[in-house]
């Protein structure tokens, strides 16, 4: 893809994509203990909402700005609203992000056109 091996705008690898997405994931069961009663269901939207929002509005999520990464699309440029919120939606389902290719990108970034890289 034409990006540095290792540092600023090189790619997220798994560790930090696992960090990432763990400490996204902490965040909502906390927030789902304190507002909900732990629900499930309740936990999965509030894991959404952190991601949908925190994309749009800062182009990572929590986690990701705590392990130093940030979302881009591959093309360049902004990402926009849809993106972040079909990302979210595909993150949300699990099953895609479990899957990635030879690049380091989940099915859920290849679906919307978009990568994470270091900062």
């Amino acid at each position: 893809m034409g990006l540095p091996e290792s540092g600023s705008r090189s790619i997220g690898r798994f560790g930090r994509r696992l960090g990432a997405i763990t400490i996204d994931w902490a965040f909502a069961v906390g927030i789902s203990i304190a507002f909900f009663d732990y629900n499930a269901l309740a936990t999965q939207l509030v894991f959404f909402v952190i991601q949908a929002l925190a994309t749009v509005g800062l182009n990572a999520s929590i986690g990701h700005l705590l392990v130093g990464m940030r979302l881009q699309r591959v093309e360049g440029g902004r990402l926009g609203i849809m993106k972040p919120l079909i990302r979210a939606v595909l993150l949300s389902l699990v099953i895609p992000a479990l899957f990635f290719d030879a690049d380091q990108r989940g099915l859920h970034d290849r679906a919307v056109g978009t990568i994470l890289l270091r900062r």
